[in-house]
């Protein structure tokens, strides 16, 4: 074990701030930092020293390390999903290690995630916290990840309709600022109702029938919102209300695999992977409230999300949704996706219309048949 402890993570959205505060907690002497800001060197990193048919988060998080490694990291933390990029970690391992690099690697996937397992790691890392303190410390983070996580649901259905641009923001980053130097759940409740005084003094020129779009896929490329070219920040600026059920809160308390498969209604009867049912699941609730449309992401070669999309396909046609089916990898253009949102929004605009006008013809044409069957007896 090193003498002194310096802790690093990859980047999953604005949750690495938890994860910060999580680890400094545990570990008071030691330097926790996550891995630098990503960036175009990140990925190009990752890419370079990955297998090339590998899934996208593979390499932005091997990027991450790398540059990690290179500011004094020498512990590392990998937190495995429900796919295949739970059984990485030993081979972003050995990778990290016949590049040179020397390290603590610890993966905390699958069974090593269970609490017994995840304690034991801890203690062998050097936390001699008491068991109160321990549990203390990962109480506090779960609340900051719903506090995160409540507000940023909030803010993608308002943000597109701010009156003062960059209000939602502002707030966010005085939430995330506070949860930060939270130490106590009464300092994250402080901060919680300053945020909520603050959110109530932002104002919306919200319609009452906004343009309303979902968001499903897989979950790493829809929390990291520099894996998919912040999508959801290019569709408020469009006037779209957006929604995304999908984070670490639903991840860790709302998931129900049973449930979701059960309200997939008869677009789904077995299982297909990792979140692939919730995608399903959740795309037909968007569809049965009435959306104007779907976007469905995840990274290139996801086979969970591969196995859902003819799901996604039928639902769209038995519904009249449309349905954005947008795939990232290394080589992705920002450009191209930008494109498509802005034809995807332009679609989504027009369609509204064309409903609009046909229920309006529709109304007066059956309004007309009735009166002119009353005229005739």
């Amino acid at each position: 074990m090193p003498e002194h402890l310096a802790i690093s993570f990859p980047h999953m959205g604005g949750y690495s701030i938890v994860f910060t505060q999580l680890m400094s907690h545990l570990f008071p002497t030691a330097r926790v930092f996550p891995a630098p800001p990503m960036t175009q060197k990140t990925v190009e990193l990752g890419s370079r020293h990955s297998p090339d048919f590998v899934c996208s988060p593979f390499k932005y998080n091997l990027g991450n390390y790398i540059e990690a490694l290179e500011q004094g990291a020498n512990v590392l933390f990998q937190t495995g999903m429900g796919c295949r990029y739970g059984y990485y970690g030993e081979l972003q391992e050995q990778i990290l290690r016949d590049l040179g690099y020397k390290f603590q690697f610890l993966c905390l996937s699958r069974e090593r995630a269970q609490p017994m397992a995840l304690c034991r790691s801890i203690r062998e890392l050097g936390c001699t916290l008491p068991l109160s303190q321990m549990l203390s410390a990962l109480l506090l983070a779960c609340e900051s990840i719903r506090a995160m996580d409540r507000y940023e649901y909030w803010m993608r259905e308002s943000m597109g309709f701010e009156v003062a641009p960059g209000s939602c923001e502002a707030v966010r980053e005085q939430l995330f600022e506070a949860i930060a130097r939270a130490d106590s759940l009464q300092d994250l409740q402080r901060a919680k109702s300053r945020c909520k005084q603050a959110t109530e003094a932002i104002r919306t020129n919200k319609p009452p029938n906004p343009l309303r779009v979902g968001i499903v896929g897989e979950l790493y490329t829809l929390m990291e919102p520099s894996s998919n070219f912040f999508v959801e920040q290019q569709l408020v600026r469009e006037s779209i209300s957006v929604s995304r059920a999908m984070g670490i809160w639903f991840l860790l308390f709302g998931k129900n695999h049973r449930q979701a498969l059960k309200n997939s209604g008869p677009y789904l009867w077995h299982t297909v992977g990792a979140n692939g049912v919730d995608s399903v699941s959740q795309s037909f609730a968007y569809a049965q409230r009435g959306y104007d449309g779907i976007i469905h992401m995840k990274s290139f070669g996801c086979i969970p999300e591969l196995n859902a999309t003819p799901a996604l396909m039928n639902l769209s046609r038995d519904w009249n949704i449309p349905i954005l089916h947008l795939s990232f990898d290394s080589h992705t253009s920002e450009t191209g996706v930008q494109t498509r949102l802005e034809a995807f929004a332009d679609m989504i605009r027009m369609k509204r219309e064309e409903d609009g006008v046909a229920n309006s013809q529709f109304g007066r044409g059956h309004r007309f048949g009735v009166h002119q069957g009353r005229s005739g007896g």
